[in-house]
């Protein structure tokens, strides 16, 4: 019933209002007489008259105020949340769920999305921590970040970071006691600080170059392990060991000389990171603005 009539219930609304066919017929663009086929229809459907017509005007009945005094607050409820949606469009507005490491979240998203938020404050961002490739599905965020532009079948791949490399560190005190490693062969009469990795549980074997540009990995041992980024260069600051970590992670204490490199020359670049999301996605107002300000510019 409610779907037959809506549009009658507003042609109605347009009359009442108007107080004359002529007006609301142009106000609601429609011809003078199919609107007042409309009224008739909807007063044989009601089966009450809801207009009273003279020759010189047209007024409402009681029914008919009754009826629009229930209706036109409904009215105006939908015409300002009508609007409000079309000017969404220009306003961009909802929550964008990212998952990353934490280095990449501190050390990139964060930097890169703070102008951005104050700009647009109907734009939220929620950042999830996660050192494995996440299932953006089952984990319900839009989007992730990862080392390196490969991903699975029917993700989009964005850089949104410089080539990065992981470097050794350690203290001036650790290497005065422990002396200086030259090759990545030497780490094995080190104590050095392990990462352990959470999406199989294993321990991060440390990635280096030898003269020939082979990879190298090497497991090392030690006496602390963590399973994200941040402690392991606490760890190498306090002087517990030598600690693989990415170079911009750390380098205002390479400036400060709290932590020195050693087996740099062994430590190659790989590309950074990268923000993927599902291609099937269409980007709310709300990720384009996220997408945009992360986006690497060359």
């Amino acid at each position: 019933m409610l779907r037959e009539n809506i549009h009658d219930l507003i042609a109605l609304a347009a009359v009442a209002e108007e107080r004359n066919f002529t007006r609301a017929a142009a106000r609601l663009n429609v011809s003078q007489s199919a609107l007042s086929h409309t009224i008739k229809g909807l007063e044989t459907r009601l089966g009450m008259r809801l207009l009273t017509r003279t020759t010189r005007s047209v007024a409402p009945t009681l029914e008919c105020e009754d009826l629009l005094a229930t209706l036109n607050p409904c009215f105006e409820r939908i015409e300002a949340r009508l609007q409000a949606l079309n000017e969404a469009r220009d306003q961009p507005t909802g929550t964008v769920r990212i998952v990353g490491v934490e280095y990449a979240i501190e050390s990139l998203l964060l930097p890169k999305l703070a102008p951005v938020l104050k700009e647009h404050p109907a734009v939220n961002v929620e950042f999830v921590m996660d050192y494995g490739y996440t299932d953006l599905a089952s984990a319900q965020c839009d989007a992730g970040v990862r080392y390196g532009e490969q991903v699975s079948e029917g993700m989009i791949s964005v850089r949104i970071g410089p080539d990065e490399r992981m470097v050794c560190v350690g203290s001036p005190e650790y290497f005065e006691r422990a002396g200086i490693p030259e090759t990545p062969q030497d780490l094995a009469g080190h104590r050095c600080i392990n990462l352990r990795l959470s999406n199989h549980g294993g321990l991060y074997a440390w990635e280096f170059e030898d003269a020939d540009g082979e990879e190298v990995r090497v497991k090392v041992q030690g006496q602390v392990c963590f399973n994200t980024i941040n402690p392991v260069m606490y760890a190498a600051l306090d002087g517990l060991g030598l600690g693989l970590v990415p170079e911009r992670l750390v380098e205002r204490h390479l400036a400060s000389g709290a932590l020195q490199l050693c087996i740099e020359n062994h430590s190659p670049y790989f590309p950074g990171f990268h923000l993927y999301y599902p291609s099937r996605l269409r980007p709310s107002p709300a990720f384009q603005v996220v997408l945009d300000a992360l986006r690497e510019r060359v």
